[in-house]
């Protein structure tokens, strides 16, 4: 693996009462595509900036690779940024744009020459060399940035927010494109966004940040199906999210199945879990839409594990490739519901406005995302 790995210790930074980061602590993968994600003032751009060297954290250490770089300016860090902005020289063309750090370095112009040649063509540009950057579409932009990043060959990449600026669909093609990049020159990304969505696309492990503080680190699939806190289960994709108190928990294979009291259903629903949870906790727990399943008719399956409640569509949201239903339950709680569209329908959704539906689901499908002190 290339680059370095990248330790974050007890860093904190204050600006007056404001506290952007509270004692935050990361361990980054050498070649590792990490994402920091949060929302608008949660400290992820902050943190970036403190790696990048643009600010200094109150207390705590930033190591690369074991070594302090707290004392080393910018420049020095073997790190680059790549900005939302661009940052790219109007006056400047293409080729001259990615030149530039070389040139600061007084790079012979032959070697010069060829590293420029490379870097465009890494980021499928070599047919723009000569253009300015007001002749560039947005993505071509950010793909000029990139390259110019690039080029210093840095052991960290650091990319914030670098495809806000663009529309959907071209921020997903660029996307890709980015993890293939990162694929092709194996150096550390660390990459900040407010969009689940990108995290969970390309990041081999993500830290979920809120108010200053970490509040989960895993690999995508973990972050999505077992959020550690409220905010993450509601910040990762859409969630059914209710307070509950435990009932009971029995040994059930490997694992235990538990039965909460949900206020919200008027009911008690069955749910596995590794932890053997007392009677009378309290908890959070939560059924994504996509694992709830949608009949018109009375569901088929049966069994002490399965959750069974009747209601009424209140709004459905037909998507094309997907149905999102608001379900009022016949105690009153309204539940989001998402069925997948995989087959050609001759009528369109089967199910519509008003209809009176069963949603059902597996106790393996929800899931208990924290322990609330008593």
């Amino acid at each position: 693996m290339k680059g370095f790995d990248v330790t974050v210790r007890d860093v904190s930074r204050a600006y007056g009462d404001f506290k952007a980061l509270d004692n935050v602590s990361i361990d980054i993968k050498k070649g590792e595509f990490f994402s920091l994600l949060g929302p608008s003032g949660c400290g992820k751009t902050t943190l970036l900036r403190i790696i990048a060297g643009f600010d200094s954290p109150d207390v705590g250490t930033v190591l690369l690779d074991g070594k302090d770089i707290l004392p080393l300016p910018p420049e020095k860090r073997q790190v680059n940024t790549v900005f939302q902005s661009y940052a790219l020289f109007p006056h400047l063309s293409v080729y001259e744009n990615v030149a530039f750090p070389l040139r600061l370095k007084k790079v012979e112009e032959s070697k010069l020459d060829a590293k420029v040649r490379e870097y465009l063509h890494l980021v499928q540009l070599d047919g723009h060399r000569d253009k300015k950057p007001n002749m560039l579409s947005g993505g071509q932009k950010q793909r000029v940035a990139i390259a110019r990043a690039l080029i210093n060959e840095p052991s960290v990449l650091l990319l914030d927010e670098p495809l806000s600026a663009l529309d959907a669909k071209l921020r997903q093609n660029l996307l890709v494109e980015l993890d293939h990049l990162h694929d092709q020159i194996g150096i550390t990304f660390i990459y900040v966004t407010h969009d689940q969505s990108e995290a969970l696309s390309v990041s081999d492990r993500i830290a979920v940040m809120n108010q200053g503080k970490v509040l989960q680190i895993g690999s995508p699939y973990e972050i999505y199906e077992s959020p550690a806190t409220d905010f993450v289960a509601r910040f990762i994709g859409e969630t059914n999210l209710f307070p509950a108190t435990v009932k009971a928990c029995t040994p059930y294979d490997d694992y235990f199945m538990t039965t909460l009291e949900i206020p919200a259903l008027d009911t008690e629903i069955k749910v596995t879990d590794y932890d053997n949870l007392p009677v009378g906790q309290r908890v959070s727990f939560t059924v994504r839409p996509e694992k709830i399943k949608i009949t018109g008719d009375a569901p088929q399956r049966l069994g002490k594990d399965i959750n069974r409640f009747r209601g009424i569509v209140e709004e459905p949201v037909y998507s094309g490739f997907q149905s999102k239903y608001y379900v009022r339950l016949d105690n009153g709680t309204v539940v989001k519901v998402i069925q997948q569209h995989a087959n050609y329908m001759d009528e369109g959704p089967s199910i519509s406005w008003k209809d009176q539906v069963h949603v059902s689901w597996s106790a393996e499908d929800g899931y208990i995302v924290e322990v609330v002190d008593s």
